[in-house]
């Protein structure tokens, strides 16, 4: 093969390992996957060595966006290699009426950011989007001011762009209050509202009997005239309450008469000023029609609202909605009560609202969750009416089907006791970044006389270990003090041994580390080089996947991901 030739492949293996691993590949990373791919180029290993330097510099030269460009438009099959994803291929039921395309929307309540049991109407609802085409709308619903924390809003749109949401358009319903107000007046001269100025109590004691109000009998012009009294402040919070005509007979009490309107001036809303709010049941109504919404999707515990809304839309002759419910989905092992991750934040107990004791979207995040992984959880789930318990164990094996593939290997001791191995000659091993990705390259740990073990491991019943990628070593035991000798190199003898493989770190060349699980943290030491993968998923072996979250002088702190 002509030089030119090797050099095109080496510059092509130079440019996979940048786009792959980002900055500038290492030689020996090119040369191996020069060697692997060609074994015919061993006996020129020198010249390849030498021409793998030139590769690299050329690579160098280019920017990122453009290394990305040109490897996929000369090498297609080399750039399908790094972006081939694990989608998940789950098919949802066919949704009635969805043929033309579909306007669907996610409503959440800005009270704190998402958790994972949004994440399920967040999802569905998009993948729905997506397979018949259309509008997704995220529609902030904040007109009950008890529950609106006012950071919530950015922390929302923040996690919705981390799930990746293909969101067309974002609207704020207490930026809608005039349209609100304007519907209560068309329903109330249609006669199906009317404003209720009863006691609260005694109109729950004439529901519960199924009898009108008195109030509900009053003429369009009398109701009207209230409904102005409410708006101008006539009313003070708990005096008026605009109420939906519905069957006073209906079997279900929440049905007779449910309100729609109320009177709130404590706490202050964060973003208007306003005396009169909407309740859920016909801000959602007027939203869903003004915004077009043909399907709604949302679980079994909205069936009555949805019944109650029916009333609403057939008042005033709307279209309703296509609605499909989904059973309740139980989440366990962390925590969803955003007042009482609020309060546990306010107290110290939580760092944060990303601490991985939560189950908030952001603390997944900082685990080394990804957002694919999330939704292809979700979408195994689907929409069955059926109660489920949600499966942690499935979002790890999603998850790891994204990273595995991709996260470098490192050495990870956990309460490392220092190990003199007596007889033992100064050795390099010679570890892979990934077993499964020749191309990722090796990283090497120098072996000078001392090491550090995992405590745990070492203990009056091991007699031999193997450390791993270097060699063996002997444990002589003086009671509870151990004397560490060389035991050769054969990995045969170790198995035969039934010697415990187990990681070590050179005592001159490693970093502390703190690996912080939902449990607790782990004192412990890493490879150096752990600190070039800040913000990244890692595997420390025979430990797990975890994120590498913070790097500084004293040392590296980690998130545990999953086994």
């Amino acid at each position: 093969m002509a030089g030119e030739d090797l050099r095109d492949i080496l510059f092509l293996c130079a440019l996979q390992n940048a786009v792959k691993h980002g900055g500038v590949p290492q030689a020996g990373a090119v040369v191996g996957m020069v060697m692997s791919a060609h074994p015919e180029f061993r006996p020129r290993a020198k010249e390849v060595a030498a021409l793998a330097k030139e590769a690299i510099s050329a690579v160098a030269a280019i920017s990122s966006d453009n290394r990305v460009a040109q490897l996929q438009a000369r090498a297609p099959e080399m750039y399908d290699a790094i972006y081939a994803k694990h989608e998940h291929r789950k098919v949802l039921p066919d949704l009635e009426f969805a043929e033309q395309g579909v306007v669907m929307r996610f409503a959440p309540n800005p009270s704190g950011p998402l958790h994972i049991g949004h994440a399920r109407a967040a999802v569905l609802n998009d993948a729905y989007v997506k397979q018949y085409g259309g509008r997704y709308i995220l529609r902030i619903e904040d007109t009950d001011p008890k529950r609106v924390d006012p950071d919530a809003y950015e922390l929302v749109k923040e996690d919705i762009a981390w799930m990746g949401l293909g969101i067309t358009e974002t609207v704020t319903q207490s930026e809608r209050l005039p349209l609100y107000y304007n519907l209560c007046r068309q329903l109330i001269e249609k006669g199906g509202a009317y404003v209720c100025t009863c006691d609260n109590e005694h109109f729950k004691e004439l529901k519960q009997a199924k009898t009108a109000c008195p109030c509900r009998d009053k003429s369009v012009g009398q109701n009207l005239s209230l409904w102005e009294k409410m708006l101008d402040h006539t009313f003070k919070e708990g005096e008026a309450t605009v109420r939906i005509k519905t069957d006073l007979l209906h079997p279900d009490p929440a049905m007779r008469d449910f309100p729609a309107f109320r009177i709130l001036d404590s706490p202050p809303h964060p973003k208007v000023q306003a005396h009169v709010y909407p309740l859920m049941n016909f801000s959602v109504v007027a939203d869903d029609h003004l915004l077009g919404v043909t399907h709604v999707i949302r679980g079994k515990d909205h069936i009555a609202n949805t019944r109650r809304q029916r009333y609403i839309y057939d008042h005033f002759g709307w279209k309703v909605p296509v609605y499909r419910h989904y059973g309740r989905m139980g989440i366990e092992g962390v925590v969803l009560s955003t007042s009482q991750m609020r309060r546990g934040i306010n107290e110290g107990t939580y760092t944060g609202w990303d601490d991985i004791r939560l189950g908030t979207l952001r603390a997944l995040a900082r685990r080394g969750i990804s957002p694919d992984a999330v939704r292809n959880a979700v979408l195994a789930i689907g929409i069955g009416d059926t109660d489920i318990s949600f499966s942690w164990d499935n979002l790890y094996a999603e998850n790891k089907k994204i990273v595995d593939p991709v996260a470098n290997r490192y050495f990870f001791v956990p309460d490392p006791v220092t190990a003199q191995v007596a007889g033992a000659q100064p050795h390099t091993a010679h570890a892979m970044l990934h077993p499964g990705d020749p191309s990722a390259g090796t990283r090497t740990l120098a072996f000078e006389g001392t090491v550090l073990l995992p405590g745990r491991e070492i203990t009056p019943e091991v007699t031999m270990v193997r450390l791993k990628d270097l060699f063996n070593v002997k444990i002589a035991w003086n009671g509870n003090i151990p004397t560490f000798s060389y035991a050769g190199e054969s990995l045969p003898e170790a198995r035969a041994a039934k010697a415990p493989i187990i990681q070590w770190l050179p005592a001159q060349d490693s970093v502390n580390c703190t690996l912080l699980t939902q449990e607790g943290g782990i004192s412990g030491a890493c490879e150096p080089a752990v600190k070039q993968e800040l913000g990244r998923v890692v595997q420390f072996e025979r430990v797990g996947f975890v994120k590498i979250d913070t790097v500084g002088n004293d040392g590296v702190k980690a998130y545990f991901t999953h086994k």
